[in-house]
């Protein structure tokens, strides 16, 4: 079988969406906030439905996040909008609590599961635990280096999902903190997303260079890496083990930003493909994200190129 790695991309609007797929990205994360956490926007039931029209007719894929934190409450609807994502032609449902394999079972059968949880996805083992449980891919912890991706890959029987590019959530919290301090100093009003808009930040005494953004929705608050992994240098080492899918994280990225991102990406997989032997990274593909990238944000290679840190 011929290797073609999957171009994955963050949506946060249907308008975002079609400009993503004429891009080149080969498949969209969408979803609601109910149910998904950290998402670029909110798709509502209509959007959805549409977002999966507006995708089939040019090939790309979509799949719904339902990765949240599952309490008794979000529980009692689960079942339905797992229902509800099968029968509107969704490609793939993004989960980490066992509720959503097994409502996944009971009402979208055949349908592939992506296991996610951004944090706990370390080793082979527990890609072949969730192989077990009906799982077809495994998104790898972002905080893995490039030997423990390759390991990984060579061992798991399961797709293998890598961030490529984009901004990492370091902590979250399911308190609204944002809110409950400005209860806390009697402010009235209260701020329905706190997001990059209004340019929340955290510093450390220490760091006072480095800002990590801040944005606060239904799920809590979201506490986000000061700087942008970007691989697209050394794209060229993870095709060459065979990752089968690369992310670019878009939230609290313009869809400017996002288009541009996917571009370039885009042209370098293919040109990769096409000579694997003769393929050369082009300065002027990480030129053009430079452009318009924020100055304040650094471009990094996370950890890839790290020591283990668990």
């Amino acid at each position: 079988m011929t290797y073609r790695p999957e171009l994955l991309a963050t949506a946060s609007s249907l308008e975002e969406l079609n400009r993503l797929m004429d891009a080149g990205a080969d498949a969209c994360y969408i979803g609601e906030s109910r149910y998904g956490t950290r998402l670029s926007g909110e798709f509502t039931r209509e959007m959805i439905k549409e977002a999966v029209s507006l995708a089939q007719a040019k090939g790309v894929r979509i799949y719904a996040a339902v990765n949240n934190i599952i309490d008794n409450d979000t529980l009692e609807g689960l079942h339905d909008y797992i229902a509800f994502l099968h029968e509107a032609g969704v490609d793939a449902i993004v989960f980490g609590d066992p509720a959503v394999l097994m409502a996944a079972r009971a009402h979208a059968p055949g349908m592939p599961l992506h296991w996610n949880t951004e944090m706990t996805s370390t080793n082979f083992a527990t890609a072949e635990y969730w192989a077990r449980r009906g799982a077809t891919r495994y998104v790898l912890a972002r905080e893995l280096n490039m030997e423990q991706i390759e390991d990984t890959k060579s061992k798991s029987k399961l797709e293998i999902q890598v961030q490529v590019h984009g901004m990492t959530n370091i902590y979250h919290s399911k308190r609204s903190l944002v809110n409950n301090y400005l209860d806390h100093k009697g402010e009235p009003d209260r701020i329905p997303n706190a997001d990059l808009e209004r340019g929340l930040y955290m510093m450390e005494a220490d760091r006072p260079d480095e800002r990590y953004p801040i944005f606060e929705d239904v799920n809590g608050t979201h506490v986000m890496s000061s700087s942008d992994i970007c691989m697209l240098e050394n794209l060229h080492e993870l095709l060459a083990v065979s990752v089968d899918s690369f992310k670019i994280e878009g939230i609290m990225k313009s869809i400017e930003y996002n288009e541009q991102v996917v571009r370039v990406y885009r042209l370098a997989i293919d040109a990769y493909l096409a000579d694997p032997e003769g393929y050369r990274f082009q300065e002027e593909w990480l030129d053009s994200i430079r452009e318009l990238q924020d100055p304040k944000r650094e471009l990094s290679y996370g950890f890839f190129y790290k020591e283990q840190v668990y």
